[in-house]
């Protein structure tokens, strides 16, 4: 089995501290089931690779055994060769500070999203399956079938190592649908704590709880209902984002500013189906169901709760027909490649990518501009600068409890132009509200066109 882990971030070598692994020496590692090596291939600034070689010991696996399977079944099979559970344990075990985030060495480093590859040798499944695990979690899957039962697998994203392991580890097993080894109630306790932040979301979760849990029903049962408060709790803090951060902000209405300066940005634009990405409770929707224009407008939102209040505020139910054919609310995670956000003439995020996690970015990017497309992209997000003008917001801190970030506008404008040159948009940004002469805006929007290929 071999795994080979691979940064272009410089100084490249750093992969060697955030693996605690020196890339001077190779390195073994007796596990009870065989051996694993780590090794450097490649080792340079530009460029650093890490391998992981896993050599199973076929006599070890069964010995003292009583199983019912026939003798030469256990010692003739894939194990010591595909990508199964047991390189799963082999990244827990020799790379288990890596996995965890943690880095004596440089800290900052491994909570720092950085360009990454991850390769891996003779994978027990099709490539289609493949892309089903990893492309909703923002990788960039290569899949190549070898043989009619294994793929070679190939990942490229900008993440934390932390993270990449942590997917790796959970889903080789998935993949594998055969663990080596008893599972149990702990095992429940290392899904859900290797999870944790992704796996809620997936739409394969029920799929992915199953084949690592190795079909237990009971077990299953427990961590389905142990994932789901996690969602719930999501949905209360999305549904509160709006009314916290407007009262910050009530003495300049902003919210409405930014509202009709987003429907005005769409109408100028001809727009006449519009993605509204991060909906919530509908006001963006309601604002552009008042213009004839728009033929259709479907919100987006991973909370049921805000969509049930969309759906409320936007008096669905005494809509006539014809109105309702207009609308739409979908549940939807922004960070997962659906085909229910194609074919749209223009996408609006108002006051979405802040309640993400940086290292989540670059999956809404590749979701948003590489895969849906739309033929403009309008998003707007809080300027840092202006916090310090509301006496009402302390010191330092952000407007929502539930923002992850918020930018200044050099750092705005840095990252709107970095998406649009990544994947072939112009973009113009432009401040939103009352402009206070040296802070700026309070607000800040950017809006991507997309260029002719």
């Amino acid at each position: 089995m071999l795994l080979q882990l691979s940064t272009t971030h410089y100084p490249a070598t750093d992969l060697g501290f955030l693996l605690a692994k020196n890339p001077a020496r190779a390195q073994e590692f007796n596990l009870s089931f065989g051996t694993a090596r780590i090794f450097y291939p490649e080792s340079s600034d530009e460029n650093c690779t890490c391998a992981l070689m896993l050599d199973v010991d076929p006599v070890a696996l069964v010995r003292g055994k009583n199983s019912g399977e026939g003798l030469l079944s256990q010692y003739v099979n894939d194990r010591p060769y595909a990508a199964t559970s047991f390189l799963s344990v082999a990244i827990a075990q020799v790379l288990r500070s890596a996995m965890s985030g943690v880095c004596k060495e440089k800290p900052e480093l491994a909570q720092t999203a950085i360009p990454l590859l991850a390769q891996v040798e003779g994978v027990p499944a099709t490539p289609q399956f493949l892309e089903r695990l990893f492309g909703p979690l923002g990788y960039e899957v290569e899949a190549t079938a070898v043989g009619k039962r294994h793929s070679r697998l190939v990942l490229r994203a900008t993440t934390k190592l932390s993270d990449l392991l942590s997917h790796l580890y959970v889903l080789i097993p998935v993949l594998d649908d055969n663990k080596h080894y008893y599972i149990g109630e702990d095992e429940v306790e290392k899904l859900l704590r290797r999870g944790t932040g992704w796996l809620e979301q997936h739409p394969e979760r029920e799929l992915i709880v199953a084949r690592y849990l190795k079909k237990q029903k009971r077990l299953i049962r427990v961590a389905l209902e142990r994932l789901a408060p996690i969602e719930e709790g999501d949905e209360t803090s999305d549904a509160a984002k709006d009314e916290e951060e407007q009262r910050a902000e009530r003495p300049l209405s902003l919210h409405e500013i930014r509202l009709n300066t987003v429907a005005r940005v769409l109408k100028e634009a001809g727009a006449r189906r519009v993605l509204d990405l991060g909906c919530g409770e509908g006001r963006l929707m309601r604002e552009l169901l008042k213009e004839g224009q728009f033929e259709l407008v479907r919100g987006i939102d991973a909370s049921h709760r805000a969509l049930e209040a969309a759906s409320d505020k936007l008096r669905l139910e005494r809509m006539s027909e014809r109105q309702k054919e207009r609308v739409e609310l979908l549940f939807g995670v922004l960070t997962y490649r659906d085909e229910r956000y194609s074919g749209f003439d223009a996408a609006a995020l108002v006051e979405v990518i802040e309640h993400l996690d940086m290292a989540r970015l670059p999956a809404l990017e590749r979701v948003v501009w590489e895969f849906a497309r739309p033929g403009m992209v309008v998003v707007t997000t809080p300027n840092r600068e202006y916090n310090s003008v509301w006496e009402s917001l302390p010191a330092d801190s952000m407007r929502h409890r539930d923002h992850r970030f918020e930018w200044t506008r050099a750092e705005f404008e840095a990252w709107a132009t970095g998406v649009a040159d990544k994947f072939n948009y112009s973009v113009e940004t432009s401040p939103l509200g009352p402009e206070h002469e040296t802070l700026g805006a309070p607000s800040q929007m950017a809006v991507f066109r997309r260029n002719a290929i």
